[in-house]
C-alpha cells in the first residue's frame, strides 16, 4: 500500500472538465489527483510559415509551462526563454497529439495546445497530453460542425501515463513523492488501439532488466486503457 493508500497498479482519481474556459474553441481542465492542468485548444485559419507553399496539411503544435505557484516554491515565469525541460515536454505533447491525427484532412488549419500547469504534483506531461488530446477533439467536432473541416481528421484516441519502480517496486501513475525518488522512471504513450506513441524508460541507477521493462509496459497499458474509458 502506498502513502495516499492506492495500490502499486492503481491510478490516482482522474477528471477531466469539458469547457472550462470560454473563449479557447476547446479547453479541458485535467485533474491527475492533486496534478491540476487547463488544456486549451486555438486555433489559426492557415498553416505555419514554413510549410512549403504546395503543402496543403495542417499542423497540431504545443506550449507547455508551469505557473509560478504550482509548486512547492515559485517557479519563474519563462518569459524570454524557455527551459530545456519545457522545450522537451512541448515537443513531446506536440508530436504525441500529431500521431494521432491525419494532417491532410485539416487542410491550412492549424492547433495550438496550450498545457497550463495549475497545480503539480507528478507526471504533468502526462496529464497535459491527455488533456490537450480531449481539447483537441473538442475543437476539432466544433470545426466539423461549422464546416471548418470537412472529415474528421483525428484517427483514434491517444493517452499517457507515468509509471516507475520505486522502493523495488513497479508503481503506476506516480505522484511527485513517489517520482523523486524513483529507482526507473517511464512515461508510455499509447493509441487507443494500443500502438506505441512514445515508451521512455529510464534508469536513475542500478539498470533494470527485461522483464521488469516487460512489466512496466503492461501495467501502463492497462492504466491507459482505463483512462480512455473516461473520454
Amino acid at each position: 500500500m502506498r502513502a495516499d493508500g492506492r495500490k502499486n497498479d492503481e491510478l490516482r482519481d482522474i477528471k477531466f472538465t469539458h469547457n472550462f474556459t470560454k473563449n479557447a474553441l476547446g479547453s479541458v481542465l485535467v485533474e491527475f489527483g492533486d496534478t491540476k492542468v487547463i488544456t486549451t485548444a486555438s486555433v489559426d485559419n492557415k498553416k505555419p510559415k514554413w510549410m512549403e507553399e504546395d503543402d496543403n496539411r495542417g499542423w497540431v503544435t504545443a506550449e507547455y509551462s508551469l505557473l509560478p505557484a504550482s509548486t512547492n516554491t515559485r517557479c519563474k515565469r519563462e518569459r524570454e526563454k524557455i527551459s530545456g525541460r519545457t522545450h522537451e515536454i512541448q515537443r513531446l505533447i506536440g508530436r504525441s497529439l500529431r500521431a494521432c491525427v491525419d494532417l491532410e484532412k485539416m487542410p491550412n488549419i492549424t492547433i495550438t495546445i496550450d498545457a497550463d500547469v495549475i497545480q503539480a504534483d507528478g507526471g504533468t506531461r502526462t496529464a497535459s497530453i491527455c488533456g490537450g488530446f480531449l481539447a483537441l477533439r473538442d475543437a476539432v467536432n466544433k470545426l466539423i460542425a461549422s464546416g471548418d473541416i470537412k472529415v474528421n481528421p483525428i484517427r483514434e484516441a491517444i493517452a499517457a501515463i507515468s509509471i516507475g519502480i520505486v522502493d523495488d517496486e513497479i508503481k503506476l501513475d506516480l505522484n511527485y513523492g513517489e517520482d523523486s525518488h524513483a529507482q526507473v522512471d517511464s512515461n508510455v504513450i499509447l493509441t487507443e488501439s494500443g500502438k506505441i506513441v512514445d515508451f521512455q524508460t529510464t534508469s536513475e541507477g542500478e539498470p533494470y532488466d527485461y522483464e521488469q521493462m516487460l512489466q512496466l509496459f503492461e501495467i501502463a497499458k492497462r492504466g491507459i486503457e482505463q483512462i480512455i474509458k473516461k473520454y
